[in-house]
């Protein structure tokens, strides 16, 4: 996390699962109003983990910046546009 600032994800459109660069990061559930309390996940050494909020099943993509999500629009505020690096 470059600038120390913790990202912060959501799934306001009810997704099974949401790709995401970060291991720790905050789900806010879906955007405001409509946020569930704001909750600090740490996957520590494994690749995925479930809020116990909203039951969003968020995987690690090591290949993808922490704060890059996808769907790209569910990073809270959106990260600027990420091609990811041609094989």
């Amino acid at each position: 996390m470059a600038d120390g600032a913790t990202p912060r994800f959501h799934n306001s459109d009810g997704l099974s699962h949401i790709e995401i660069g970060a291991r720790k990061f905050e789900c806010i559930g879906a955007l405001p109003p409509h946020d569930h309390p704001h909750v600090f996940l740490d996957m520590g050494g494994e690749n995925e983990i479930v809020c116990p909020y909203c039951s969003t099943h968020f995987i690690h993509t090591s290949a993808r910046p922490d704060t890059v999500s996808l769907p790209a629009d569910a990073a809270n505020p959106p990260a600027a546009r990420y091609d990811p690096p041609s094989p």
